[in-house]
Order: C-alpha cells, then sequence, then structure tokens
C-alpha cells in the first residue's frame, strides 16, 4: 500500500512555498511541521470533554497551498487545506472530516497578532476559528460558532498546541 500511494503523495507534497507567493504564504507558513494539542472540547449540552491530539501541516501544490490534518481521537480526523489568494490577499479555508462529516468553508486574515478564519459550516452555520497567543513553538486555537450570524460567538473547542518537529 505504501509503494502505491508513494506517487501520489510525491505528486501532492512540496518542499518550500512557491517563490511568487512567499510574502502571502506567510501567514501560515510558520505552522509548517509537527504539533500536539491539549484539547477541551464544550458540547451543545454544556459537557466538557478533554484529550490530546496532533497536528501535522505541510506545502502541498507546488508550494501554494498548505495541508494540515488534526487527529484528536474519538472526536474528529480532518484535513484543512489552506490556498492563499493573492487577488483578496486572503486564504481560503476547506475543512473536512469524513469520520463526523463536518465540512467548513472560511476565509482568513491577520487580524492584530491573530489568525481569524470567518465562514459557515456545512449546515450554513456562522463560524469563527482563531489562531492566537501565537509564539513560534506554540499557539492556541479557538473554534466558535454563532446562532446570530457573528453577533455573538459561543466556544466550543479550545486548543493549547506545542510544535515537536520544524
Amino acid at each position: 500500500m505504501a509503494a502505491e500511494s508513494a506517487p501520489f503523495l510525491d505528486m501532492l507534497h512540496a518542499i518550500a512555498p512557491a517563490p511568487d507567493r512567499v510574502g502571502g504564504l506567510a501567514l501560515y507558513g510558520w505552522l509548517i511541521g509537527a504539533w500536539t494539542m491539549d484539547a477541551v472540547i464544550h458540547a451543545d449540552d454544556g459537557t466538557r470533554h478533554e484529550a490530546k491530539g496532533r497536528i501535522g501541516f505541510g506545502w502541498v501544490l507546488e508550494g501554494r497551498a498548505i495541508q494540515d490534518v488534526w487527529i484528536l481521537p474519538g472526536f474528529f480526523h480532518g484535513t484543512t487545506l489552506r490556498v492563499y489568494d493573492p487577488a483578496l490577499d486572503a486564504w481560503h479555508i476547506l475543512w473536512s472530516d469524513p469520520l463526523k462529516q463536518y465540512y467548513a468553508r472560511q476565509i482568513g486574515r491577520a487580524e492584530g497578532r491573530d489568525i481569524v478564519q470567518h465562514g459557515t459550516a456545512g449546515d450554513g452555520v456562522a463560524i469563527r476559528w482563531r489562531f492566537t497567543e501565537i509564539t513560534r513553538d506554540s499557539f492556541r486555537w479557538l473554534g466558535e460558532v454563532s446562532s446570530d450570524d457573528g453577533v455573538s460567538w459561543r466556544l466550543q473547542a479550545d486548543f493549547q498546541a506545542r510544535r515537536t518537529t520544524p
């Protein structure tokens, strides 16, 4: 199986950002590498769940995009494709979790020292995902949902991530 998937992985993977997009790709480029996370999930019924997971970020598609895989056993196993759009000076964010059948589309931009992604889940509900407290080797990720089109937000997920490899 591994030998059969190698040509596909070779076509997908890139070793560096595309030279014509280096500046724009920097917003998420610092994430490239492997991370662990301590996660707190806040269920709709108010139940709080704690778990440990891992995240991997890599350059893909000739270095014009970043793909990441987020694994939180028992909760989700999904991937994000992050594509920089020079015309918007923003990122198209596409999340897919085939385990939970949860899909989201967002636009990501820097807001102060944070990275903020606004968009909608597959059911049309407004979502906001934020990278905050960013350092070279750590970040906090907050996943929020709004039932009033962004007037107020409810925290669904709070992840504290630490780099394990560059």
